[in-house]
C-alpha cells in the first residue's frame, strides 16, 4: 500500500515513496514556488526576540567585537 500526501503547494496527492523526486511537491515547479515563498517571507518559522545570538544585533548584523587588552 502505497502512502500519499497532499503537494504543499497545489493540494495534489503525491505517492510517498523514493521514487518520488520531488516530494512532497508533486514537481519541480511546485516546489520553487514554496522555496519563493520562504524566499519572500511569507512562510516564516515563529520564535522570539530572546532567540538572537549574543554576537549579534538585533537586525542580524554581527556587532563589533571588543579588544581587551590591545
Amino acid at each position: 500500500m502505497t502512502h500519499e500526501v497532499k503537494c504543499p503547494s497545489c493540494g495534489n496527492r503525491v505517492a510517498w515513496v523514493a521514487d518520488s523526486r520531488w516530494r512532497p511537491f508533486c514537481s519541480e515547479r511546485c516546489k520553487l514556488i514554496d522555496l519563493g515563498a520562504w524566499a519572500a517571507e511569507r512562510h516564516v518559522v515563529p520564535g522570539t526576540q530572546d532567540e538572537t545570538p549574543h554576537d549579534e544585533t538585533s537586525d542580524g548584523v554581527e556587532a563589533p567585537r571588543s579588544r581587551r587588552g590591545h
